[in-house]
């Protein structure tokens, strides 16, 4: 939402999530949908009566897979909206339930997103016609000439990428070594994660060691295609105190949808046509949107989860939201100041590399991740010190989702200051803490969150 426009504070209330695995076939998007938004339901204490609106994001799917995966937990005549919106797919769909709220006219909206991949790169299902994202690879190649590294290869995203961070390299120093540092920060994180599809821990020099992709990027610095789903529940501050979830509410400060503007191919920049300018913009509008004034904030964050597709884009990530001065990311790298002990803990998850990139469920489980870092339940992932301040409240979260075409999604989350320690929350109704255990779900578990309007011969198909 710009920031000259006001709206009502907004919440989320419940989040839920599957394991991301490898992309074999052995579920469907509706049983991965179902799921995700079974726990984010029992997580909030509500059944799906109290939705009034929902989002569902995915990439590769028939149209209506949204209604298909929701109406297993009720048929109640709501207004579902199908969303497709690249690797940016899942944030969006929040982002449109969050302006809902927002407006006033929805006291609580679902966002579901989910995936379910082929195996290799990524690629398109109409060869009848050109890719939007055609023109993006077409004058990533181009700009190569102008790279010191020259003519590229490999499939087009992680070309586009690499060659991006070849043109930070040029400009401001750094190399593979900091990509392959980033790599193995994010795969060691993975290892805390029980919903990551690798958790093999790769060091900087089994990184490097991989086969190469492109020029800049080895297999471990790319994020794998993957299978899975993630849910976040969206309400108001009347709905939190409505329902006593006043201990478990993160509050959504200020959230941004930026597309691309001309710089993206008129600068003649690699970095551009993937990203950098719309993702500072994007960064730039929720800083502003939470009050803060030319560039500041920053130091207010203690954890981000952000969209390392590939390493290239993690460390122009953080040179584009603000995270270190413009050109010195790659020396963030080599202070440790984006994980444990440094500066900020960039994605405790894993981040795409390691933990998977299903489109339609990323930007989503990013927001699931958050939330459980600042509700502290987020076990061996938990970064330290995030309310070691004098301020309740406590650190900001920073989320950063991206999708080439293009569209970048950011938040900012914080615990709100009305925050209560103790009591019933989302760990006692599922019976367990999904912030850092994984388990399936349950019909019993179905029946406590279906809505009363509902179709038992839907029911009968849902598939657990």
């Amino acid at each position: 939402m710009p920031s000259n426009v006001k709206g009502q504070r907004t919440f989320i209330i419940g989040v839920g999530c599957t394991a991301f695995i490898k992309p074999r076939g052995l579920r469907t998007t509706e049983e991965m949908g179902l799921e995700a938004a079974t726990k984010a339901l029992l997580d909030a204490g509500i059944t799906y009566d109290a939705v009034q609106a929902a989002y569902v994001g995915y990439c590769y799917g028939d149209s209506t897979a949204g209604q298909r995966a929701l109406y297993q937990l009720g048929m109640t005549g709501i207004p579902i909206t199908n969303v497709n919106n690249n690797c940016s797919t899942g944030s969006t769909a929040l982002y449109n339930a969050n302006t809902l709220v927002k407006s006033g006219l929805y006291d609580c909206a679902l966002a579901l997103g989910f995936e379910r991949m082929a195996r290799g790169s990524l690629g398109s299902n109409f060869p009848d016609r050109e890719p939007p994202t055609a023109v993006f690879n077409t004058a990533s190649i181009e700009l190569e000439e102008t790279l010191s590294s020259g003519k590229n290869h490999g499939p087009g995203a992680p070309r586009m990428f690499s060659n991006g961070g070849q043109e930070y390299f040029d400009k401001f120093g750094g190399n593979i070594n900091h990509l392959a540092q980033i790599a193995s920060k994010n795969h060691k994180h993975s290892v805390n994660n029980p919903y990551s599809q690798f958790r093999d821990g790769w060091s900087v020099e089994q990184v490097l060691a991989a086969p190469k992709i492109t020029e800049q990027l080895t297999k471990f610095m790319c994020s794998p295609t993957s299978d899975g789903g993630a849910c976040c529940i969206v309400a108001s501050e009347d709905f939190v105190h409505q329902h006593g979830l006043e201990n478990q509410a993160i509050e959504i400060v200020s959230q941004a949808l930026t597309t691309d503007d001309p710089s993206t191919f008129e600068t003649r920049s690699a970095m551009n046509v993937v990203g950098y300018t719309m993702s500072k913009n994007c960064a730039d509008e929720v800083f502003a949107q939470a009050g803060f004034k030319d560039g500041e904030g920053r130091d207010q964050v203690g954890v981000v989860e952000l969209h390392d597709c590939f390493a290239a884009n993690e460390l122009l990530t953080y040179d584009a939201l603000g995270l270190c001065e413009h050109g010195q990311a790659h020396k963030m790298v080599e202070r440790g100041d984006n994980t444990y002990g440094g500066k900020y803990v960039i994605n405790p998850s894993g981040g795409l590399e390691a933990k998977g990139h299903p489109l339609g469920a990323t930007g989503l489980g990013m927001h699931f991740y958050i939330t459980m870092q600042l509700r502290q339940w987020a076990g061996p992932m938990q970064a330290p010190g995030l309310f070691d301040v004098s301020d309740k409240r406590g650190k900001f979260g920073l989320i950063h989702n991206i999708g080439l075409g293009g569209a970048v999604v950011c938040s900012l989350l914080r615990r709100p200051e009305f925050f209560k320690e103790g009591g019933e929350d989302g760990r006692k109704r599922l019976g367990y803490n999904h912030g850092h255990e994984y388990r399936p779900i349950t019909r019993e578990d179905v029946d406590k969150v279906k809505a009363q309007k509902n179709s038992p011969y839907i029911l009968q198909r849902a598939k657990l």
